[in-house]
């Protein structure tokens, strides 16, 4: 087994990262991804504690394929996935803990879960490559009053055409098995080649952080 593990690293004193590193099957340390985003909003007061990363969009090579970890708040961005299949990811990993506040009316909080879903499909149309996230499930009270947060689960494995292969409930731990073919992004490559097509000299305002 190769296993994925998320951690607070301790780089040095007053100096810590939200890492995640990938074990080998006999044990060893395959790599270590850590995470770049740092979001700040109630009960994730993450760049108090968290410097960003500095390893970049490397993947891992382990025995079961090339791995691009992102976690969490990374996964919402495309330019992360991409810089990943770039690199040759052959399958994105997305280690996170998200979901509502249980205050926020039904409709937000599907609206919010189905933006979550939706933008891992999304990345895994683009980039032609299987996309496994795994979230917590459970509620975690806020340390301010407030009602904190509940984890809305839902661990699910993509293919590469956004296709659900597996996903896990809502409100309980569950192990997901699933199969995953590899080889089957050739194949998609081939009938929707979006990186042979990319315009790679019209992106230079991408390095930008907004157009004025």
């Amino acid at each position: 087994m190769v296993l994925v593990s998320s951690l607070f690293e301790r780089r040095a004193a007053g100096l810590y990262h939200n890492t995640a590193v990938v074990f080998e099957t006999d044990g060893s340390i395959a790599g270590k991804y850590r995470k770049m985003h740092i979001p700040d909003d109630p009960g994730f007061y993450e760049k108090f504690y968290f410097t960003p990363g500095d390893l970049g969009f490397e993947p891992i090579n382990t025995s079961v394929g090339r791995l691009g970890v992102l976690v969490c708040w990374d996964q919402w961005y495309p330019e992360g996935a991409r810089l990943m299949a770039l690199a040759g990811a052959e399958l994105l990993l997305y280690p996170t803990a998200i979901g509502w506040d249980p205050d926020d009316a039904q409709d937000e909080q599907d609206r919010q879960r189905g933006a979550w879903i939706l933008s891992h499909r999304g990345h895994a149309v683009a980039n032609g490559l299987p996309v496994l996230s795994c979230n917590r499930v459970g509620h975690e009270p806020s340390p301010l009053g407030a009602s904190g947060i509940r984890f809305w689960g839902s661990s699910h494995v993509l293919g590469p055409q956004g296709e659900f292969l597996a996903e896990a409930n809502t409100d309980a731990p569950e192990l997901l098995v699933v199969e995953v073919d590899l080889a089957r992004s050739e194949q998609v490559r081939r009938i929707w080649p979006f990186l042979r097509d990319r315009r790679i000299d019209a992106y230079q305002d991408l390095l930008r952080r907004y157009r004025d």
